[in-house]
């Protein structure tokens, strides 16, 4: 069974035809199933980036990569899940959270939705730091479930977390572009990802004071206290289109070894 399943997906799919799920008909998805059982998730974030980063940069950058992957392997891309667990930042007007129980059922009824279908290998390219912790919390409530639920593919079922912005080749071209600017958050290499995707945002890219130094992160209002404007040591007026551009490809090239790697898993 895995050998077989194993053979299809190195196989190239339909490079000619759009990899968004949302994009597909509901035949054509059975269709796909026959020769590939794995699917992309982007998550991420509906949250305040400092002053000049737009609302939506956490999910827009999943989104981005997750679609650019998609490209690269011919792997299905599911729309983004934009909201995350994001309730340290309600301090800030536009953010909008789901506290960490609501992330995980969600995850949960997302996920099992595609495991009904016959999907096996679910892919997650998260450009949010405050999912990490409910995205594990749920894979294990999924496992759980899928087998007292007796899904068919429950003793086939793989969930993976891959954040973009912590893969090894883009955190060292990011600290090559911005050092120690690049902080931890409405970071330059997100910004200019943004960038680079949405070209009107340059208006809004203006230089900035020195932000807050790095430090904890606790309740929102304790947040808005220690970092005034939203970031967190970083500058994000040193970001370029460029280098959204070439931050794409690399975490895109990075990611599609590991997601082609995990189809392969037993």
């Amino acid at each position: 069974m895995l050998e077989k399943r194993t053979k299809i997906i190195s196989e190239p799919l339909e490079s000619s035809l759009p990899i968004r799920l949302d994009l597909r008909s509901w035949p054509e998805v059975e269709s796909y199933l026959k020769q590939c059982k794995g699917v992309i998730l982007p998550i991420g974030s509906t949250e305040q980036h400092g002053p000049t980063g737009a609302i939506g940069t956490d999910a827009l950058t999943a989104e981005a990569v997750g679609l650019e992957l998609g490209r690269l392997t011919g792997i299905f891309v599911t729309p983004v899940q934009a909201f995350g667990m994001a309730e340290h930042h309600l301090g800030f007007p536009g953010t909008m959270s789901l506290k960490p129980t609501t992330l995980i059922n969600v995850i949960n009824d997302l996920v099992l939705s595609l495991a009904q279908n016959g999907f096996e290998r679910i892919f997650f390219v998260n450009g949010h730091g405050g999912n990490i912790a409910p995205l594990k919390a749920a894979f294990h409530q999924i496992y759980s479930n899928a087998i007292n639920q007796n899904l068919p593919v429950a003793s086939n079922l793989r969930l993976k977390l891959a954040n973009w912005f912590m893969v090894p080749e883009v955190f060292q071209e990011a600290r090559k572009l911005y050092g120690d600017r690049e902080g931890q958050h409405a970071t330059p290499s997100e910004i200019a990802l943004t960038l680079h995707l949405f070209p009107s945002l340059l208006d809004k890219h203006l230089p900035l004071p020195a932000p807050a130094p790095v430090g904890p992160i606790n309740n929102h209002q304790d947040f808005r206290a220690r970092y005034p404007d939203g970031r967190m040591g970083s500058d994000p007026y040193l970001a370029k289109p460029l280098h959204g551009k070439i931050l794409l490809e690399i975490a895109a090239k990075s990611l599609s070894k590991q997601l082609l790697t995990f189809l392969e898993e037993s």
